[in-house]
């Protein structure tokens, strides 16, 4: 067997522009990379830049490169919605022409109710869309008084519960996170989200504790068909949680986007073979949402500083795909995630660059993955051929 690595690393957020039915989601000109550019007077990106970064939208900072050195393009989004469930599960071949289930006004009763019933939770706080650095700050110091979870939720379909480490033991939280997945499976919820955090009151801060609980996805994925194949899939922050840890074959927990690059290093280290797919979180929970374009900026940054390193360990003809899963600028009055184009970059080692246009599904990129390991994708165009030259 031809043993050769591709990796794919998903810059949590990082859109590249509205896609044309923005409008329907309220994100009219959303652009998290080149607004976020604008914002803070330019951005340094002089590896992304040489892979053809400023081709797929207006960057200040990062002109277009006349001969990059990288296969460049953008991807659209076929699926209903604008979530990480959503994005990366495309990805790998599952596109959903229903949205998952939201709940901007809170959970019913009938949900509550059986999530008290079957936790013994004494009790809930807020049941609101919310952000959820906000709603810790002032919910948090009633919480610790009361052991009551605060639940709240966002424009993504999650019901999310946020604890105290202290007040409520991680496993506790887990486990009340299990409870309301399994609740949430017929709604058609994508994501139950673990949110503990520590700190005093008015100093409360969210923990890398994090954990999704993602429903079932409806189909079989890229990733199932490379594991049946004896193809090695090595998950990297969050993935493993997206998928519920199918067509996973290695799971490897991050604390951030530094620790995530670090990690994915290693890997490429003793890893000679197989899928890296890996998540970083940072660009979408620290920044994105919080409306940062400022430290969404640095991310970006620490991202173009490690790329060297990344691809200096590939070997001739292996692959790297730098994308994203969704938008979330941070420019905008919104904290919630943006309808956007998502940015492709594709480095071959020991190869060229051109252009791969606009593809017209992220599930391309699935395909892609499926035809260099030879097993079949049914959903997405592959690109692999264009690599090729």
């Amino acid at each position: 067997m031809d043993r050769r690595r591709f990796v794919i690393l998903v810059a949590d957020s990082a859109g590249c522009g509205a896609l044309p039915d923005a409008g329907e989601y309220g994100d009219e000109g959303a652009d998290t990379i080149g607004n976020t550019s604008r914002a803070v007077g330019g951005l340094a990106l002089p590896n992304l830049g040489r892979m053809g970064l400023g081709h797929v939208t207006a960057i200040q900072g990062v002109p277009p490169d006349p001969r990059p050195a990288a296969f460049h393009g953008r991807m659209a989004e076929r699926s209903r919605g604008k979530d990480t469930i959503t994005g990366h599960w495309e990805m790998m071949g599952i596109v959903l022409e229903e949205g998952l289930a939201l709940f901007p006004r809170g959970f019913p009763p009938e949900i509550v109710d059986r999530f008290l019933a079957e936790t013994g939770a004494p009790g809930i706080l807020g049941n609101v869309a919310a952000s959820g650095t906000e709603i810790i700050r002032v919910l948090g110091e009633e919480h610790q008084e009361t052991g009551k979870p605060i639940v709240y939720t966002s424009a993504d379909s999650v019901f999310q519960i946020a604890a105290h480490e202290e007040t409520v033991p991680l496993e506790t939280l887990y486990a009340w996170c299990r409870i309301a997945r399994r609740i949430l499976d017929p709604v058609r919820v994508a994501r139950v989200i673990a949110r503990p955090f520590v700190g005093a009151p008015g100093h409360y801060v969210r923990t890398y504790h994090r954990k999704d609980f993602a429903i079932a996805t409806p189909g079989r994925t890229v990733l199932d068909a490379l594991v049946g194949a004896g193809v090695p899939v090595i998950g990297v922050g969050k993935i493993p949680d997206v998928f519920d840890h199918k067509g996973i074959t290695e799971e490897v927990h991050t604390e951030g986007n530094a620790d995530g690059l670090a990690k994915t290093e290693a890997l490429l280290d003793r890893v000679d073979h197989g899928l890296v797919f890996v998540n970083l979180v940072d660009f979408d929970m620290l920044y994105g949402h919080r409306n940062d374009p400022a430290g969404y900026a640095r991310a970006l940054e620490e991202l173009d500083r490690a790329m060297p390193r990344l691809l200096g360990k590939l070997r001739r003809g292996e692959v790297c795909a730098v994308t994203a899963d969704h938008g979330c600028d941070p420019t905008t009055p919104s904290t919630d995630h943006s309808r956007e184009f998502v940015p492709l970059l594709v480095h071959v080692a020991g190869a060229g660059g051109g252009e791969l246009g606009t593809r017209s599904s992220f599930a391309d990129l699935g395909a892609t993955v499926a035809e260099f390991f030879g097993v079949h994708a049914a959903v997405g165009t592959s690109f692999l051929g264009a690599l090729r030259g």
